[in-house]
């Protein structure tokens, strides 16, 4: 029998106050050993739930109803006693999350996780559990595992605690992984090592592998077969090459059409989204921007530079003085770096995680202070002699949520900065409010909610709503789009080019994405470890960089085969 894992009319029900929600309602597939499949949908397409599905690993709210069939191997997992099912998790099906740190214990080390996994299966001796976890980490090209294992996760990159996770899931040599999310949140240089290093273990180790993404472009890297999931349902499956170049259901071809890469740079992007989004009411609405005059150097820093100096309490000082301690180095996080944003630019910020781009995205904005250099916008400075703050430059952050007070309503969070800075008087606040809202595409009606009341692509149009009613000039967007799925990514975007031509305002667009920084951005800044290394037209940095680290960042973006002439 060629086929590892045979799914057949898979329904998991969860039972909430509201009712029933049918989280996978219906669905069959097959596995052939060996084989790797891409499981793709939006966030609440119930793809994760599919993979908890598999080895039990559901809420106590959450049941597969009868009818259902997991049949592993030829056996049923389907009602399994949960004994059972322990000796088939992480020996025979192992599962890699998302968050390698919401799966590694902070306070353990690495050696000692690797331990408790393999004694879980097998009795071993602690110089097998050694020699086993140095083989594991050497497996994933982890440098130095004989003294990496000794470590604590805290002191690992996150592509190297990625790594681990994947190291600890293949353990046991199993026969099925499943890989939920695993790269979303990595750089582009990261994610390809990953990505090149999953597809050599399954060749090496013969193992089947469930991909579960939201990003069509990385999939088509890794999967045989492709299985496009919305609302509980497969509505979509079949051989990679088939489903990504002659996709049969339209909403395949809404997320192929999401994509970046799909349309010409600076034009409005095709949007499946399945959360409700109204249309965008620029009219009316003021800004500092509107009608200003021209200025190719609206935005200058000059010979900026951020050095971070750990705190030395006075027992640590004593340490270092008897010399029982050392001196704890100064961070160089940004080193003279220097740029310009025009009036009404997108400038693009890019590097891997540590280059320095999110924190000179702060000083730009105010938030931090240099430690040498010059920032102004329009010839003033961003911070006065007194280190206060004006309203000219606003700053939207990667996670909205952690933004976002959560004990406050939307209409709060809106409201107070306009108020107090004096945009809006405290009884025509509702309606100064509800403008910001409507030019964002977001339903004014919802403003009494507090933010876990919606979705990720919700929450960051309420923090770009947020940035707009303090009238800034220009905006600092650091990862706007990083955690959204493709499509209400398109969203974001097109709201951001939108915002552009009608107000006027200048951007500082932060990524990794280099595909959404060429589709978005006018010119574009290379950072590599606090230096800037390149910057130039979009058009010269992703058709004829000039260093080294823009060609290698260039190459490890997922891309599919098939794209519009002229477009890369």
């Amino acid at each position: 029998m060629n086929d590892l894992l045979d799914v057949r009319n898979l329904r998991t029900y969860f039972e909430t106050e509201k009712g029933t929600v049918k989280s996978v309602d219906d669905i069959s597939f097959t596995l052939k050993r060996g084989e790797v499949m891409g499981l793709v949908g939006e966030s609440g397409s119930g793809k994760s739930i599919t993979g908890f599905s598999l080895i039990g690993l559901l809420d106590e709210t959450g049941r597969i109803q009868p009818g259902s069939s997991i049949r592993f191997n030829g056996r049923e997992l389907v009602g399994l006693h949960e004994k059972a099912l322990r000796k088939i998790r992480g020996k025979d099906i192992s599962m890699v999350f998302q968050d390698p740190m919401m799966t590694l214990n902070p306070v353990v080390r690495i050696i000692d996780q690797i331990g408790m996994a393999l004694r879980a299966h097998e009795k071993v001796s602690d110089a097998d559990i050694r020699r086993r976890a140095v083989e594991a980490l050497a497996r994933v090209k982890i440098v130095d595992p004989e003294n990496k294992v000794d470590q604590y996760p805290h002191e690992f990159s996150g592509g190297m605690r990625q790594r681990v996770a994947i190291a600890i899931a293949l353990l046991h040599r199993p026969q099925l992984v499943i890989a939920d999310e695993p790269t979303t949140a990595l750089d582009v240089s990261v994610q390809a090592e990953i990505l090149r290093m999953v597809k050599a273990l399954v060749a090496e180790i013969g193992i089947s592998l469930i991909w579960v993404s939201h990003d069509l472009a990385t999939v088509s890297t890794i999967a045989d077969t492709i299985a496009v999931m919305r609302r509980g349902k497969i509505v979509e499956q079949g051989p990679a090459r088939q489903v990504l170049h002659n996709p049969q259901h339209p909403y395949t071809q809404g997320l192929l059409d999401a994509l970046p890469s799909r349309s010409k740079p600076g034009e409005p992007l095709a949007s499946a989204a399945t959360e409700a989004a109204g249309p965008m009411d620029l009219s009316g609405l003021g800004g500092a921007a509107i009608g200003a005059a021209a200025d190719t150097a609206f935005l200058r820093a000059e010979a900026v530079g951020k050095i971070f100096a750990p705190p030395i309490g006075y027992l640590r000082a004593l340490a270092m003085r008897w010399g029982l301690a050392r001196d704890l180095c100064p961070v160089h996080a940004v080193i003279s770096a220097d740029l310009t944003i025009a009036r009404g630019e997108i400038l693009g910020l890019v590097g891997e995680s540590g280059s320095g781009k999110s924190t000179l995205g702060r000083i730009l904005c105010g938030i931090y202070a240099p430690t040498s250099g010059t920032i102004s916008i329009g010839g003033k400075p961003v911070r006065s002699a007194t280190g206060k703050l004006g309203t000219h430059v606003q700053m939207i952050f990667q996670d909205p949520f952690a933004s976002l007070d959560p004990r406050r309503t939307i209409f709060q969070s809106l409201a107070d900065g306009p108020i107090a800075h004096g945009f809006c008087t405290r009884s025509g606040a509702r309606d100064y409010v509800n403008r910001w809202l409507r030019a964002v595409a977001f339903d004014p009606a919802m403003a009494d909610r507090y933010p876990h009341q919606f979705s990720g692509g919700q929450r960051q149009r309420i923090a770009i709503a947020r940035a707009l009613a303090m009238q800034p000039e220009v905006i600092i967007c650091d990862e706007p789009v990083a955690s959204l799925d493709v499509s209400i990514q398109a969203q974001v975007i097109n709201l951001l080019i939108e915002l552009r031509h009608k107000l006027n305002i200048t951007l500082l667009f932060i990524s990794h994405d280099l595909s959404v920084v060429h589709h978005l951005c006018d010119r574009v800044v290379v950072m590599r470890h606090g230096e800037i290394v390149e910057q130039g037209t979009a058009t010269q940095i992703f058709t004829a960089p000039q260093h080294s680290y823009t060609q290698m960042l260039l190459d490890a973006v997922p891309m599919l085969e098939a794209q519009p002439q002229g477009v890369r």
